[in-house]
């Protein structure tokens, strides 16, 4: 056994059984905890938006998944203009994460099926910039839900915190009981990611997944009804106004190749 598992094992000797099961769980939870790339394309046309694309179905995705990777691609459902590109690449550690470009450098396949997009010339890019977030699970869902392969859409949306303390505040209230309310009243979360690196932080990002705009409607309609959301959101120390400072709602269309 582990250092750290036998002092915690050694720690709950003296609790009552169903502490210190619910204690067990939270560690194993934690010790699952994954890492997600979170990365936004902005594209000028629909020429760099197919060289992204082929990018990912014919290069990044496979190399991708033989480091344990899974890797979620989307459009904007109703884009205004050109539409931005999202991708979530999920990481099983720190070191996964740090080690991909190595990885991928020595990857001949990969670099054959890549070598349009990586070599695109500064007059003919493939697109027009990247930005990129970290995000770490939260233990409340500490590794993706890949969800079944049929037609569906989802909700990405970003929870902005005026500082780091109500930023805990709401990863909080999520663990203790939202996240079971979401799967309750019919809202599918993929994934929960705290901001460790990237803008706007402090925020907490989340996916949800649904049939279609109906759906998406009625599910949310459900949730701000149902008596134990509102039970949790009534506590004052939950109160939107203390730790939540603005929400962003994208939805978002997988392609035929995502597999999230």
């Amino acid at each position: 056994m582990k250092r750290r598992s036998f002092i915690l094992a050694s720690s709950l000797l003296g609790a009552s059984p169903s502490f210190a099961a619910a204690a067990l769980k939270n560690q194993q939870k934690k010790s699952m905890a994954e890492l997600y790339e979170l990365r936004t394309y902005t594209v000028k046309d629909q020429q760099q938006q197919n060289m992204v694309e082929d990018y990912f179905n014919h290069a990044a995705i496979p190399a991708l998944n033989q480091s344990g990777s899974k890797v979620g691609f989307f459009t904007e459902l109703k884009p205004e203009g050109q539409t931005k590109i999202f991708a979530l690449i999920s990481h099983r550690s720190i070191e996964d994460f740090f080690g991909l470009e190595e990885k991928l450098s020595k990857n001949k396949k990969y670099l054959d099926a890549a070598a349009a997009y990586l070599n695109a010339p500064a007059t003919e890019p493939a697109y027009v910039r990247i930005e990129s977030s970290l995000l770490r699970s939260i233990h409340g869902m500490p590794t993706i839900a890949v969800p079944e392969k049929k037609p569906r859409i989802f909700e990405l949306r970003r929870y902005e915190s005026s500082g780091e303390a109500a930023a805990k505040k709401k990863i909080e209230m999520f663990n203790e009981g939202e996240i079971d309310i979401f799967k309750k009243t019919g809202l599918t979360p993929v994934f929960f990611g705290e901001t460790i690196i990237g803008p706007l932080r402090p925020n907490l990002t989340y996916m949800l997944q649904f049939d279609d705009m109906e759906d998406h409607d009625r599910s949310w309609k459900t949730f701000v009804n149902d008596p134990a959301w509102k039970k949790i959101s009534a506590i004052p120390d939950y109160a939107d106004a203390k730790i939540v400072s603005r929400i962003t709602s994208t939805m978002l269309a997988p392609a035929a190749f995502s597999q999230v």
